[in-house]
């Protein structure tokens, strides 16, 4: 059974343990320790007392200690490359990108956060000087989701680090083995200045958000367990970092490149077997080029393969769980029983009937109203309407609840920026879906959350602003009392 790592140091916790399967072969690969709310209670302690030395550590060290955690990744980088493959289903060449991209999250902010300054303000008065300082909020509590577990643990830890906090990590129960990997790279860091808990979200995610000692939770998951955190947080005016759900549209215009569009199109919907929030999941495709793309995106889709993720002929993994497997097949169900037809897939495989495998999917004859439009859907579908132009393209585009990125293909200046003025999107993607840059601010609107990740907008997101007011020069001034002296002088 692996341990918790609190105070920079295993910890055993409770007895009780949290198995950890392959989704792919259903073998069982290991078990965690299953956190109490005392175990989280050890770990905001441990984070706590860590704070006032970690606050002020001088920058130039900090940068140097996150630049020593990303080579300490690098260093293990096919260990974990291969545990989350395992763990998570993955294809390795995907996971072995997402360790260089979480290590590369720590240089980059080792390096914005030593860069990172206030401002200065003119005074309102001669002998007086007005700045600004950016100060830490203090614990903060990341509970990360399963389906990048080391990406979007890197995305707020380091920036959390960066701007002097202290860190308890919640990770997955479904994906916590690569995070408890991280404990040798976090050993760099001086004990208890990162904390890591397993366990389930109603136990311990809860006792983190409700802990007095917490004073940030940034959270990446679905719009219900946002909304819970919200209301917690709330009850405390507590700072609620959130990145929940998308149901992204994908637009073809029809002067694209239709092989180009295709396969990117269909690379957006089945990545990570379609278990990504920024995942292409609603597409419109302009009458005049309709017929075509889908073609090509059915004839591409065929010749992908399905497989364990350690296997190098693998293009697509299996869904995470039993129950993301239900969900998808029972969304598909109701779309083909709505009027949807089935070009490709639609079936969970036949041959590999050990592991969570579901069929590439692509779906037409689709309606807003359906669920697998008009929710989001974690899983490789991809559902496929007709559209009669940019306006029709644009109200389905934005007729959903979230707005976390939008995609679209076109050479078209007018229509990519009249696309990109009028879609309510986070990202906005042209011509090339789904990638993300460190540099770059990430992050939706409406009901995705308005909180960003990356960029120096992922540092602010972790520090609070002070305004200092110095005045040099210690006299009486006139508008102090008695207000008769002040009316005299007026």
């Amino acid at each position: 059974m692996r341990r918790h790592w609190i105070d920079g140091k295993p910890s055993a916790g409770k007895r009780f343990s949290i198995a950890v399967h392959d989704p792919a072969t259903g073998e069982l690969l290991d078990s965690v320790a299953r956190g109490t709310p005392d175990d989280a209670d050890r770990a905001v302690r441990a984070a706590r007392a860590a704070f006032p030395g970690w606050r002020f550590v001088p920058g130039v060290e900090k940068a140097a200690l996150l630049h020593e955690v990303a080579r300490r990744m690098r260093d293990r980088h096919d260990e974990l490359a291969t545990t989350m493959t395992r763990e998570g289903g993955k294809p390795y060449c995907e996971n072995y990108d997402e360790v260089e991209w979480s290590a590369a999250c720590f240089d980059y902010y080792a390096e914005v956060g030593r860069d990172a300054r206030g401002s200065s303000i003119p005074p309102v008065a001669p002998h007086q000087v007005n700045f600004t300082i950016k100060e830490p909020y203090g614990v903060v509590a990341a509970i990360v989701p399963w389906n990048y577990p080391l990406l979007l643990l890197a995305w707020k830890v380091a920036p959390a680090l960066a701007a002097g906090n202290t860190v308890v990590i919640k990770p997955s129960e479904e994906t916590p083995l690569a995070t408890l990997e991280l404990a040798d790279a976090f050993a760099a860091l001086p004990p208890g200045t990162v904390n890591i808990v397993n366990g389930l979200g109603g136990e311990v995610g809860e006792a983190l958000v409700t802990h007095p000692g917490v004073d940030l939770v940034a959270l990446t998951g679905s719009l219900a367990t946002g909304q819970r955190v919200g209301e917690l947080c709330a009850r405390e005016i507590k700072k609620c970092h959130l990145e929940l759900g998308g149901n992204d549209p994908f637009i073809v215009f029809p002067d694209a490149d239709l092989e180009v569009a295709a396969k990117g199109a269909v690379w957006a919907a089945f990545l990570n077997a379609g278990q990504v929030c920024t995942s292409g999941k609603r597409y419109f495709i302009f009458d005049e080029i309709y017929d075509e793309f889908v073609a090509r995106a059915v004839k591409f889709t065929k010749s992908l393969r399905l497989g364990h993720g350690l296997d190098p002929k693998t293009d697509i993994g299996p869904v995470i769980n039993a129950r993301q497997l239900a969900d998808v097949e029972a969304r598909v169900a109701e779309a083909k029983a709505a009027g949807a037809r089935v070009l490709t897939g639609g079936r969970r495989s036949r041959k590999l009937p050990d592991g969570f495998f579901f069929e590439p999917t692509i779906l037409v004859d689709v309606r807003p109203e359906m669920r697998i439009v008009a929710t989001e859907t974690f899983g490789p579908t991809m559902p496929i309407m007709r559209v009669n132009g940019i306006d029709e393209a644009i109200a389905l585009a934005n007729a959903q609840e979230y707005g976390l990125g939008a995609n679209i293909y076109t050479n078209n200046m007018e229509w990519a920026m009249t696309a990109m003025e009028r879609i309510t999107a986070g990202t906005f993607w042209i011509n090339d879906p789904l990638t993300d840059n460190e540099a770059g601010p990430f992050g939706g609107m409406k009901k995705t959350g308005h909180s960003r990740e990356l960029g120096v907008e992922g540092l602010d997101e972790f520090r609070e602003t002070k305004h200092v007011h110095l005045d040099w020069k210690q006299e009486v001034k006139p508008y102090w009392y008695p207000y008769e002296r002040y009316n005299r002088l007026r």
